[in-house]
């Protein structure tokens, strides 16, 4: 395959199930190395030993498709707090972070940051997962099917907060089985 994702777009990525999907976009923040090819992200060669990943993901990050095969810790907060915790930000600076990501998701701070994080619904864990990436502050968004198995209501509050997110300038990569949504959104 051959595409290009520009600065401020909405990419939208479509195919039949098993068709590598995600296995293309995870190849955009190096969880995955190309075996053949090239994969080129600002710049730098993905198949270079020498690639400093973590400053990649920083850019780049993924929401999979089961969020709660990113979560781990046992209290939101905690969980969305890891990513910037890692960067060695001040205690201040991570809990801005963990507040503003949780706020552009629609999730209260002090409502959500003391919950268990595997009490939430699924709703809630999608989010939870999506805040977890933006308070690495990426400049692009990989988002794998981040409406699968949600109810009507919450399928639109979740793309809502994410097209809010694209209207402060994140780039999207979105994959969904959903043609008529992606019609909607995707440039």
């Amino acid at each position: 395959i051959n595409f290009d994702v520009r600065r401020g777009e909405i990419l939208g990525v479509l195919g039949h199930t098993g068709s590598g999907k995600s296995t293309a976009i995870q190849h955009l923040n190096g969880l995955l190395r190309p075996h053949g090819g090239r994969v080129v992200v600002f710049g730098a060669d993905i198949s270079q030993p020498n690639l400093d990943v973590r400053a990649l993901r920083r850019r780049v990050g993924l929401v999979f498709q089961l969020p709660e095969a990113q979560l781990f810790e046992q209290y939101v907060g905690d969980d969305i707090a890891y990513g910037p915790r890692k960067l060695n930000l001040s205690r201040e600076d991570v809990r801005a972070r963990v507040r503003q990501a949780m706020e552009a998701v629609g999730l209260g701070f002090e409502a959500f940051k003391d919950r268990l994080t595997f009490r939430l619904s699924g709703g809630q864990m999608r989010r939870v997962a999506l805040a977890g990436v933006l308070a690495l502050e990426p400049e692009v968004l990989l988002l794998d099917e981040p409406t699968a198995g949600l109810d009507p209501q919450a399928r639109k509050q979740l793309m809502d907060h994410i097209l809010a997110l694209h209207q402060q300038g994140i780039t999207l990569v979105i994959i969904s089985h959903n043609m008529e949504e992606m019609a909607e959104l995707c440039d």
